[in-house]
């Protein structure tokens, strides 16, 4: 019980103690009478305490194992959009690491593109950290690992700490102790290296590997993360010596001493920095230098996409179109394009990924994303929270005195991409740089900053351009300029985006109008306290002139305002420009950027660049969720601001949208408004809008689930006149997406595109959904053959909004035109019906028109293009001619030939508009058999005729039909008629 007399002052290890096993506790103190000293007493109970933990809790170093492994396993936000279909183990990719000798390590990585090798082969952190390489016997070793921003550096150190955890790798070091300097930047009270290791890890307070005793030491290894956020002095006179570990001391003299290998010099220590950081500590505490580079080949990149794109999903199609991603994206780095360059660094892997899985793999289960937010979160990931520091070299915190470096990037990089952008450039040159970028620099601290942002922060976002004549302005540039572009054109956009939006493109005049506004309205508060109290005792009028001091903060708020609005007419200026009017959507530029143009490119390069973009990020921009993650970056976008923006765009895009506007255009304000996410302004947007044509553009499962996210902001009583998804390549998994959005459609339009009999199943329960308004209904072109057909008429007995159904060129058949016979009086409201090229035979055909003929409301019949004889022809006509005219019964127009009988049909011409319109995408052979068929009608018809000016009106539908026919054999069909 003395043990506990002598050392009462920590009550968890006597709590420990009381808790032992009384033959542990024995034993322990039977050894200690053998060999009492009081020297010994204290370590005696350490070793005891270490014994008991081990007995009662488990090992504390497999503790640590356990919870760092736990720790690191730990995944951002960003990675978990890829799915839970991996962990990081199966997801990462070796960058390239190459040993430095002390004099070239400052050298800057390699380019990119380099066809030859790396001068010394690729090398592990294992291998750096080899015992034989210690030039002192019993001293450790000293690493220093660096890279540029986004080689990375953070994703080396997260794969070496679990594969020490997992005991794949390191296992000489029983102890692996990661610090993140970030972190221990943070502290100001002087602890000991014992103290700061259980408090960061308390499972190994006081651990023996850490005493200093011996040379147990050799088995630890330390780990310092990002040696660039915490300020090292190596002067004796900032940082004294120490080699007790017990001894507090500021967290930066800890690192110190363990770099100069004055504390526990056993140990092994790695330090992770950036290249402005280089030289802070001195080459004579570094053993070994090694630089991380990236992926310096396609194969490394290669293997990063299919990681993170093919595994995403189990589906067997969803593989086999990120398969295909992942080759026609290797086709393109092999290339050697702007991408090859700018995916050396994982970082814009990472986004390229990112990008494509946004783009092909967004559904409705899906957490909701936007492209402005990838991009937002791609920064917060390399620079998140960082600042760009003074007073180096001080034992000042870093905190005190600081600048946002995302700040500064907008400031600079931001203010060279809105130049390009307002000038439609997207190269510069190296005299351009320098006027942007620090070009008014003046004090040694900013000269101090311009320096860290060139070596760590300028070659992240700028690379030097692969072909100058591609993107310079003019044709007049010296062959020998290097001009450089932004690693990913998108990111221009987004940075001169975010420029405009944080305001930084205001003049002088209007930087100093605020700031005066500021004082003014400050010492108006006080000029006015003063005027109430002396008007009291001297009533003099002239202090009311003092109240002249308020009006100057009012008239800059309504000038500050005018300025949000000018935001607001610049993105409404470029959504709706008229030169990007024949351009594509902007989603498949975005994809084209990245996969690249395979096959013949029709379009040559414009001198003008379109920057579609640009309006969208300022848009996506101004969400809460994008604005919440750019205050954490320094960038702060104030709710008043998002406010008046919105109210002067809402005023600009309600009087855009009333105009006509061309499909691609449709939907880059579709995007405009998904990346906004503020429901109140799409809904009123949308209520200016009664038609949606997006015929002929790509729709893709994330266009689908934007048109749907924007149509469900608005109320359940909001109708369109018409949708027209014509030619879009709409598949079954679209239209279920495209679902909810069609509730609120009168006239529906889903001609020419890919959608099967199992698509029919949708489109019945949509008929069969009470809130569903659907009264046209276009499936034109669709292989729905008999069985979708006979699914979709399901639905006619209970749908009661259905006028006008056209199935031409859906493979019905004789089986699926008799289905829809037995069918149609079940349902009393259809006016309208297409059937037309069916391959519908005579007696299906009749049996149709007498089931229309019987119907209570059908007025025309389409059966065009079918294989009809002469004689069912003139059967139809007859059957579809009143009783009064000499037919069998209720009038029907049947639209079945140019000709009906020896006359010409009323309807020829809209029967030749169609077949012009369709015959690019139909069997060419089969509508030239159709259309000799129509001729040989209208010569037998004209002979029969003894009018003049009705043989002149054959002839003139002949001449037509003439026509048609040769331009289908020279393949060169006259434009479809509107």
């Amino acid at each position: 019980m003395s043990l506990f007399v002598l050392q009462p002052a920590n009550s968890l290890k006597a709590a420990v103690l009381c808790q032992a096993p009384a033959e542990s506790f024995a034993g322990s103190m039977e050894a200690e009478e053998q060999g009492f000293t009081v020297a010994g007493c204290w370590l005696s109970l350490q070793n005891l305490l270490h014994h008991l933990t081990t007995r009662l809790g488990g090992d504390p170093i497999e503790v640590h194992r356990r919870k760092l492994f736990l720790w690191f396993s730990h995944l951002p936000q960003e990675e978990k959009q890829f799915g839970g279909y991996f962990s990081p183990e199966t997801m990462h990719v070796d960058p390239l690491i190459l040993e430095r000798k002390t004099e070239d390590r400052t050298g800057l990585h390699c380019s990119p593109l380099q066809t030859q090798g790396p001068s010394s082969p690729s090398i592990t952190v294992e291998q750096l950290l080899d015992p034989a390489a210690s030039c002192c016997e019993g001293r450790g070793l000293n690493v220093l690992l660096y890279g540029a921003v986004g080689t990375g550096k953070s994703t080396v150190v997260r794969k070496l700490v679990l594969d020490w955890c997992s005991g794949t790798t390191l296992t000489q070091f029983k102890l692996l102790v990661p610090f993140s300097c970030e972190d221990l930047g943070q502290l100001t009270k002087a602890t000991s290296l014992r103290d700061l290791v259980s408090r960061k890890y308390l499972h190994l307070r006081k651990h023996p590997l850490l005493s200093g005793e011996g040379d147990q030491a050799k088995d630890v290894l330390f780990l310092f993360n990002g040696m660039e956020k915490m300020k090292l002095d190596f002067r004796i006179g900032a940082s004294e010596l120490c080699s007790d570990p017990n001894e507090p001391l500021p967290p930066g003299v800890l690192v110190v001493n363990l770099l100069r290998k004055y504390l526990l010099p056993e140990a092994n220590v790695v330090v992770t920095t950036r290249l402005s950081a280089l030289d802070r500590i001195p080459q004579k505490y570094v053993s070994r230098y090694a630089q991380i580079c990236g992926f310096n080949d396609p194969d490394r990149q290669r293997a990063y996409f299919t990681s993170r794109l093919l595994q995403q999903t189990q589906e067997t199609a969803r593989n086999h179109e990120a398969q295909a991603l992942i080759e026609l994206l290797y086709l393109n780095l092999q290339r050697e394009s702007q991408l090859a360059a700018a995916c050396f660094l994982p970082s814009y892997c990472w986004l390229t990924c990112a990008t494509l899985h946004f783009l092909h793999f967004t559904d409705t289960q899906a957490p909701i994303r936007t492209l402005t937010g990838i991009y937002t979160s791609f920064l917060r990931l390399n620079f998140g929270g960082e600042v760009l520091g003074t007073k180096t070299g001080t034992n000042v915190p870093l905190q005190e005195y600081h600048s946002s470096l995302m700040l500064y990037v907008v400031r600079t990089l931001g203010k060279l991409a809105f130049d390009g952008v307002t000038n439609k450039r997207t190269s510069f040159s190296e005299k351009e740089l320098e006027q942007w970028i620090g070009g008014e620099t003046k004090t040694d601290e900013e000269l101090r900053q311009l320096a860290m942002f060139r070596t760590d922060v300028l070659d992240f976002f700028l690379a030097p351009c692969l072909d100058s004549r591609k993107h310079s302005p003019t044709d007049d540039v010296e062959n020998d300029e290097q001009r450089y572009v932004f690693a990913v054109p998108a990111m221009q956009e987004y940075l001169a985006a975010l420029y405009v939006v944080l305001g930084e493109n205001k003049s002088a005049l209007e930087k100093l109008t605020r700031q005066v506004s500021v004082a003014i309205g400050q010492a108006s508060e006080d000029v006015s306290a003063i005027v109430n109290i002396f008007s009291k005792f001297i009533p003099l009028k002239i202090f009311a002139v003092f109240n002249l001091l308020k009006l100057f903060p009012k008239l800059y708020d309504k000038i500050s305002g005018y300025n949000k609005g000018s935001i607001a007419r610049t993105m409404a200026a470029e959504m709706f420009r008229t030169e990007d009017s024949q351009n594509e959507d902007v989603l498949d530029q975005v994809e084209q950027s990245l996969l690249g143009v395979h096959g013949p490119q029709l379009q040559q390069y414009s001198e003008r660049q379109p920057f579609e973009l640009y309006p969208i990020f300022m848009g996506g921009l101004l969400h809460y969720g994008n604005r919440v993650v750019l205050q954490q970056l320094g960038c702060s976008i104030q709710s008043a601001t998002v406010v008046q923006i919105t109210r002067v765009l809402r005023k600009y895009l309600v009087r855009e949208m009333s105009k006509p506007q061309p499909p691609e255009e449709l939907m880059d304000l579709l995007v405009l408004l998904y990346e906004f996410q503020n429901p109140r302004l799409t809904a009123e947007v949308l209520a200016s809008i009664r038609t949606i044509r997006l015929t002929n553009i790509r729709m893709t499962s994330l266009k689908c689930f934007i048109l749907s996210s924007v149509l469900s902001c608005t109320s359940a009583s909001y109708h369109l006149d018409q949708m027209d998804l014509s030619s879009c390549l709409l598949t079954h998994d679209h239209l279920q997406t495209l679902q909810p959005a069609f509730r609120h459609v009168t006239d529906l339009n889903l001609q020419f595109n890919s959608l099967g009999p199992e698509s029919c199943i949708l489109l019945r329960d949509l008929l069969l959904d009470p809130k569903t308004s659907i009264r046209f209904l276009q499936l034109c072109d669709n292989p729905l053959l008999d069985s979708g057909a006979r699914t979709l008429l399901e639905a006619l007995p209970e749908n009661q909004s259905l006028t006008h159904l056209s199935l031409m060129h859906t493979g019905l058949g004789d089986a699926g035109a008799l289905e829809l016979a037995d069918q149609l009086q079940k349902h009393s409201g259809l006016q309208e019906l297409n059937v037309a090229y069916n391959n519908i035979g005579d007696n299906a055909a009749l049996a149709l028109v007498d089931a229309c003929r019987e119907h209570p409301s059908i007025h025309t019949v389409h059966l065009y293009l079918n294989p009809l004889s002469n004689v069912g022809k003139q059967s139809l006509y007859v059957r579809g001619v009143p009783e009064s005219q000499g037919g069998s019964g209720r009038r029907v127009r049947v639209l079945a030939s140019v000709t009906e009988g020896s006359d010409l049909s009323e309807d020829w011409h809209p029967i030749l508009s169609v077949i012009r319109e369709n015959a690019s995408s139909w069997d060419r052979e089969r509508v030239k058999q159709q259309l000799k068929v129509f001729l040989r009608d209208l010569e037998l018809g004209r002979q029969q005729q003894q009018s003049l000016w009705k043989r002149l009106h054959f002839r003139r539908v002949e001449k037509g039909v003439r026509q048609t026919l040769r331009m289908l054999e020279k393949d060169k069909l006259p434009p479809a008629r509107k």
